[in-house]
């Protein structure tokens, strides 16, 4: 098994996690959405409040090997209740990380007395997610700021114990 390390993000690496985040969504979801809205969805240049997240939010992410970089992240927004970034970076998809973030995440929400854990998934994550476990709710739209458009999304629960 190779080395992993499971680990709180520190809001230094904010930068380099919005990277991560961009290449899995501009990857993952680059036949879900209209390129031009994928792209603004996207931008390099990183909003601070991703920062914040970090800062205020049990945010993890997985370092693989010796390379001591995030290959995998997530947090659980602690205001919400919801599962939020779950993103591996596209070379290392199919490696189980995103599943150890996920397991930590609920960990996470059953420790702050949840007895659920919820989240929106793109429409490419869904069967992921369905075999981590979570059930569909609903189709619906999620408003990003960033991309100024409505980006279809599946609202997801499981239930925690």
């Amino acid at each position: 098994m190779s080395m992993i390390q499971l680990r709180l993000a520190e809001p230094q690496e904010a930068r380099r996690l919005w990277y991560l985040r961009n290449q899995a969504l501009r990857f993952g979801c680059e036949n879900v959405y209209p390129s031009e809205i994928l792209a603004a969805w996207t931008p390099d240049k990183m909003p601070e409040g991703y920062r914040q997240a970090i800062i205020e939010n049990p945010f993890y992410v997985i370092d693989y090997q010796e390379y001591n970089i995030p290959v995998a992240s997530g947090f659980l927004d602690v205001k919400t209740g919801f599962a939020e970034a779950i993103f591996t970076l596209p070379e290392y998809m199919g490696k189980g990380f995103a599943g150890l973030i996920l397991k930590q995440l609920k960990h996470e929400a059953i420790k702050r007395g949840q007895s659920k854990l919820f989240l929106d998934a793109t429409p490419n994550a869904v069967l992921f997610y369905l075999k981590q476990g979570f059930k569909v709710l609903e189709e619906r739209d999620y408003y990003s700021d960033l991309a100024k458009a409505n980006l279809p999304c599946y609202r997801m629960c499981i239930d925690l114990d």
